[in-house]
Order: structure tokens, then sequence, then C-alpha cells
């Protein structure tokens, strides 16, 4: 703030000096929400840009585009991105501090969007369906509100927008691409919108946040024949049928602190008419679990299962696990401090230290790596319509924007103080 003086009267027309000294140490935190007020428009027409135009994993050609364009304007050095789509951006501080690195994912899901938005999705088929443009929106919207005060910023910030996380494989692409050797930080954060929860709440916790994910495939394989003579024997659409509702008896007691593993089936593909019994069928699904024990026991029932199918349907199964994405472990002591950052911008009493969830999120490659805290970010409709995430009816509000962009800002520039 420039101040003008006039030696013929006093500052601020009488103000004490108190006044003034509180003007001029005036702190990050102090000024971060007319810092919102400035950023908020950008964000939220980002978002429905990128709402409308959603791509799919490695496919986030158009929103690389938007995201490079954008950082690029609010001054942020763009780095080599290890991936071909998704971007890397840096900006120092005036001051010497701590190194922090921040993350939001760029990709869409392959759902088609129900609900009529003046900003709806124009690609057929494909939706911004978990609340990754807000993610990106909101990122963008902490390099606004970093950029508005870099003279005053201690440490190094540095910006991934991360390609991917939908098919568990984009975080782990950018690290084999040496986005951590060529970007050595100190400290990671990030935050996951969700519409389970209203706008201003955050929870997070020290350990455990979310499950572990690994994909299965089950391949069946029966004799097959003619439909107007179908029995049980060696009929894989039978079999299939049968194994699909029962996988969450491989789970079933496995939990922690009250959160339930979970597995379930995604995809069913068999036949090729409606009067053959074909010979072979897939299922694809998810099993998700919290802790290496939890895995290897889950792993022996499924096990299990398929024997007792293959026995019942004269039928043989064949089990692939694809190697998926570890749990979400915070740091404790990042952690701590995460919640006490967010409370200054949402109120202490909206910062809520939540139970393990059971979906999943690759940016736990990232916190594997580097001690970090990754949070989750209420963004639900006023009105309680929002959909579950996955769905084609899922909506959130565009408030979530600024409420990512002011709590992961306020979380790191925290970070970086020495």
């Amino acid at each position: 703030m420039l101040l003008a003086y006039h030696p013929s009267r006093p500052l601020f027309d009488g103000a004490p000096l108190s006044y003034y000294h509180a003007l001029m140490t005036r702190t990050f935190i102090d000024d971060l929400p007319s810092l919102l007020d400035r950023a908020e428009d950008a964000m939220v027409d980002i978002r429905h840009d990128l709402h409308a135009h959603p791509e799919l994993s490695f496919e986030e050609r158009r929103t690389t585009q938007v995201v490079r364009e954008r950082l690029v304007a609010l001054g942020w050095e763009l780095a080599a991105c290890p991936t071909e789509t998704g971007a890397i951006a840096v900006l120092r501080g005036a001051n010497p501090g701590r190194r922090v690195m921040v993350r939001a994912d760029i990709d869409a899901l392959p759902v088609t969007e129900e609900r009529p938005l003046a900003y709806r999705s124009v690609n057929n088929g494909v939706m911004h369906a978990c609340g990754h443009d807000v993610h990106t929106a909101g990122l963008l919207g902490v390099a606004d509100l970093l950029a508005q005060r870099r003279d005053e910023l201690a440490g190094e910030y540095t910006l991934v927008f991360q390609p991917a996380e939908e098919g568990l494989g984009g975080a782990r692409a950018m690290i084999a691409g040496g986005v951590l050797e060529n970007h050595p930080v100190d400290v990671f954060i990030g935050a996951h919108v969700t519409s389970l929860a209203p706008v201003g709440l955050v929870g997070t916790r020290p350990g455990i946040l979310m499950s572990e994910a690994n994909a299965i495939t089950v391949h069946m394989q029966g004799k097959g024949g003619h439909g107007a003579m179908a029995s049980a024997d060696g009929n894989v659409i039978l079999a299939v049928s049968a194994l699909a509702p029962r996988l969450g008896e491989i789970v079933a007691g496995l939990s922690l602190e009250g959160t339930n593993c979970a597995c379930s089936a995604g995809v069913i593909l068999a036949g090729t008419a409606n009067n053959v019994v074909p010979r072979h069928a897939l299922m694809r699904g998810t099993l998700r679990t919290f802790t290496p024990d939890q895995k290897v026991a889950a792993l022996e029932r499924l096990a299990a299962l398929l024997a007792e199918i293959e026995r019942a349907f004269s039928v043989t199964c064949t089990l692939e696990i694809n190697e998926g994405t570890p749990a979400v472990v915070n740091d404790i002591g990042v952690a701590q401090r995460v919640m006490a950052s967010a409370g200054t911008v949402v109120g202490a009493s909206n910062v809520l230290a939540i139970p393990p969830v059971s979906p999943s999120d690759d940016v736990s490659e990232f916190l594997n790596r580097i001690p970090g805290c990754y949070m989750i970010v209420g963004g639900g409709l006023a009105d309680g319509s929002s959909g579950m995430h996955h769905s084609p009816d899922f909506a959130v509000d565009d408030a979530a924007c600024r409420a990512i962009a002011g709590v992961l800002a306020a979380c790191a520039v925290d970070l970086a103080q020495l």
C-alpha cells in the first residue's frame, strides 16, 4: 500500500499510529478474503469452461493449454512437464523458506452428463463427474493468489497439474518422468472436493485417509452352447452373474476405524447373440483396502470364492490383479499444521478430523515420497441435490473453487515459513 504523507496533517487524518502499524503488518491470511474476491470470478469462469470441455485420462490436451496459458498470464515460470498432458509451474518468493508442492488432477470420466447446466459437457460421453474441473480451477486460483503477493512470500512453490488420476496412472507417470528429481520439495499438499459435505467444511486426518485400490479382472471359460438348451453347467453367463453380487463377501468385517473396505464390479462383458451361451465372460472391478494385511485376507477370500463358482457352474476362472495405487497416508505433523492453517480460512470449527474414506486417489504416489497432507473440501449444493461422485447427476457448487483455493493457498504459505 502506498501512503501519501503531508507534513501539515497527521497520518490518516488523526488515526492513531497503532492503526498505521496494523495496516503495514498485515499478513497474507489477513488479506486473503480480498485476494480471493479478486480471483474468484476468473476461477469460476475457468471451471465452467473446463466442465464444458472435459477430457479423459492422458487426453487432456485442451485442458493443458488452458492451464498453461493461465499460468503464463499470471507470471508463473512454466517448467518442462514429464507427461504429454499436464503442467508444472514454479514461483519463488522474495524471502527464504521451504519448498512446497501443490497438486490438482485434471482428467474427466467416461460418463454422460444428465444435468441441464448452462455449462454442461459438450463432449459426448465424457464428464467431469468427480470435480477435477474444480480442482484445476482452484489450483489456478492458488496461482493467482500467490502471484498477487509474490514479493512478500517466503519459500518456493511448485504447482503440479496432474493428468490421468482416474486411470490411476498419472502420478506414477509424472514421478517416473522425473518431476520430483527436477523439482525437489520439502512438503506436499492437495485437496479433493466432495459433493457429500457443504461448502466451507474441510476434512482430513493424520495417517491413512483413503484406501489402496487394485483393479481386478476375472476371466471365465465355459463350454457354451445353444440358448434353447442352456443349463448351469459350463454357463459363464450364470457364473459371472452369481459372482458379481458376492464380491462384497471378500471384504466383510475388514475395516479401519469404522470405515469398511470395498470390492465391487464395474464391467461385465459376455456374449454376442441372444440365443447363444458364450464360452467366455469377463468381469472387471476394484478392491479397496486400507492395510497390507487386509489386502492379503481379501485376496485369499476372493480365491476361495472363485473356486466355489468354478465348482457350482463347471467353469474355469482366471484372476488378474493389476497394480493400482497405494493408500493415501498423511504425515502426522503436516496434517496437524494443515488443519490449523485451514481453520484460519474456514473457521476452526469447520475443520474436521474425519474417519478414513473408502475411495482412492493416486496422490498417494506423491505422499509416499514427500511428507504432506491431502484434504477433502466440501462443495455440496445448498439445496442438497448434489449427486454422487462418478454419477451422471454429480454437481458441486462453484463456491468450492474459492474454498479450495483459499485453503490450499493458506496452507502453502504457512508451510513455506521457516
